[in-house]
């Protein structure tokens, strides 16, 4: 097979790799998108629920982590999102021909709520771009020969090699490898000399003692408080759904409140309170139990929070908390504490938290031990909170890399 060459060739097709090809200039040269898997965006198309939450109405606030709890990389963030934010994602996708509206939580989503339609829109300005793409196409070695990238790629009918003046790696991380994420890219950047930090599975669902929950499998609590403390000392509080699960428990509150214990799981002793009830005060639900006792003392103890909470968690609260008396019970319905196990891994997990520190790269995201290699999206040690977060961060680095790369062109014509 003949060698071919590219101005710039990216290496997987994700996110950060559609939004690439989708704004690359083809007159600077070829561009080349290669994609392990048989199809574009496989886990775009099935990105919230499905429904494809691609940004949010608080990006640019400090919804961004690194591993090392780095302010430097974490200043550097809010830098390229005051470039590339949400307001230019959302002008780019609606150029091409799509609509996207916010929900009461901020959360940016297609007007048909499908998440397929962000990755359709992407192929289709790619094609028209002119951008070349290649499928089952799976990276192999990365290495520079000549003051040029060669690219090794095995494919159904065997190696192919490429040449590019410009490499992107856009592989993603190692969550969820049913999408083909299995850390390859890491091995790849690890040719030059690039480190990664410490990695965890991040927007997760948890694992939990689940002596006090083995009746609740199943049971959705809307709008609860939750609550998670290291070592004692709370962390963050966020509200949202939290379902009971025969592991421990998932839901939307779980998801979001995994991406601030990810990385304490293992030093920390990590625990989830869950308030039942947060728009009612201690109080109010002191007195309303106390009167009903009162009125109805032939009630059998454990249908005491009948008509207060879902049945079932009323008996496991009643079960738990219940012989110590009313103050005891209210506390539990305020704060029904949970230890943390662990979490359902990276094969349940939506994204990676930790990858290659910021400060292995210049300031447009180019590795500093190669001219020419660039990071963007997943790979990076950048993670965000649940909410669209994420893919916000595939396009805003996907965008610092390619206008590195075309100024670089454009400043030889």
């Amino acid at each position: 097979m003949g060698m071919k060459n590219y101005s710039t060739l990216i290496i997987g097709g994700g996110a950060a790799g559609l939004f690439l090809a989708a704004n690359a200039a083809t007159e600077y040269g070829k561009v080349l998108l290669l994609e392990r898997g048989e199809r574009l965006g496989k886990k775009l198309s099935s990105t919230g629920n499905g429904q494809g939450n691609i940004t949010n109405a608080r990006v640019g606030e400090a919804a961004y982590f690194s591993v090392r709890g780095d302010k430097t990389q974490e200043k550097q963030v809010q830098g390229y999102l005051a470039r590339y934010g949400r307001k230019e994602l959302l002008a780019f996708l609606e150029r091409l021909g799509g609509l996207f509206l916010p929900d009461e939580r901020g959360r940016y989503y297609p007007a048909g709520r499908q998440a397929s339609a962000i990755t359709d829109l992407l192929r289709y300005e790619i094609a028209s771009r002119g951008v070349e793409v290649q499928t089952g196409a799976y990276v192999q070695s990365l290495q520079k020969v000549g003051g040029r990238y060669e690219v090794k790629a095995k494919m159904a009918e065997g190696v192919r090699t490429y040449f590019a003046e410009n490499v992107v790696v856009c592989t993603g991380g190692k969550a969820a490898k049913n999408f083909g994420t299995d850390g390859n890219g890491y091995i790849l950047a690890s040719a030059f000399s690039h480190t990664t930090t410490a990695l965890y599975p991040a927007l997760v669902q948890l694992k939990t003692d689940v002596r006090h929950t083995k009746t609740l499998k199943g049971i959705r609590v809307m709008d609860a408080r939750l609550t998670a403390t290291v070592d004692g000392k709370p962390v963050q509080s966020l509200t949202g759904d939290v379902i009971f699960t025969d592991y421990g428990v998932s839901g939307d509150a779980v998801f979001r409140i995994s991406s601030f214990v990810a990385d304490k799981l293992d030093s920390g002793k990590v625990s989830l309170l869950i308030d039942l009830l947060p728009t009612v005060e201690k109080e109010q639900l002191l007195t309303i139990l106390t009167e009903k006792q009162k009125n109805y003392p032939q009630l059998p103890k454990a249908e005491l929070l009948c008509g207060i909470l879902n049945n079932q968690v009323g008996r496991a609260v009643m079960k738990r908390y219940g012989e110590e008396g009313l103050s005891a019970v209210v506390d539990g319905v305020k704060g029904f504490a949970l230890p943390v196990l662990g979490s359902l891994g990276f094969d349940y997990a939506q994204i990676t938290k930790g990858g290659i520190p910021l400060a292995e790269l210049d300031e447009r995201l180019q590795s500093r031990n190669a001219e020419g290699l660039y990071f963007a999206g997943e790979i990076l040690d950048v993670d965000g909170e649940c909410g669209g977060f994420n893919l916000q961060w595939a396009y805003t680095s996907a965008m610092v890399c390619l206008e590195a790369i075309e100024e670089k062109y454009r400043s030889k014509i």
